[in-house]
């Protein structure tokens, strides 16, 4: 039998810093306006090639606390994830922990800094600890990284150019 047949979590211990990764991109609007967009999960299907159907918890919204869901795909493989927003300072950022904050898992952030006529907009993925769903080798974590650092780069570039196509007032 091998290791990872009887240990529950065989990346137990591994030095998680290398999975990390912020992204940027500039938007035609303000930080107040993207981060009201970002800040509303049900809208992220609208720019995500990964996930779809996110929506807060009956009664909960953008505040730290708040509850959601959502689904998410990657390589014909569908899941449902629940997340915490852990940060929520309109026009600045926007952060949330899947798994919640008792169960973190991996936690994105948004920032929105104003420049020229729109914003800078930068979304970051850090893996908070391994977890056999994840992957069970380094491997398999190391392909989620850069999966989710692709499909980070696609929401932004999608969100851009949904912006430049709607009025943002």
């Amino acid at each position: 039998m091998s290791t990872t047949d009887t240990d529950p979590n065989p990346l137990a211990g591994i030095d998680l810093t290398p999975f990390a990764f912020t992204r940027r991109c500039w938007v035609g609007a303000t930080p107040d306006f993207v981060y009201r967009l970002v800040s509303d999960v049900s809208l992220i299907e609208t720019w995500s090639p990964s996930a779809s159907e996110v929506n807060y918890a009956p009664g909960d919204g953008p505040w730290v606390g708040a509850r959601f869901s959502g689904r998410n795909r990657r390589g014909g493989r569908e899941w449902v994830t629940d997340s915490e927003v852990v940060r929520a300072d309109p026009g600045t950022a926007f952060a949330f922990a899947v798994g919640g904050t008792d169960h973190r898992i991996v936690r994105w952030d948004w920032h929105f800094r104003e420049q020229g006529s729109g914003s800078i907009v930068q979304q970051s993925w850090q893996l908070l600890r391994s977890d056999p769903v994840l992957g069970r080798t380094l491997e398999d974590v190391q392909a989620l990284r850069d999966h989710m650092a692709d499909s980070a780069e696609s929401t932004l570039l999608a969100l851009a150019e949904w912006i430049a196509g709607r009025p943002t007032s």
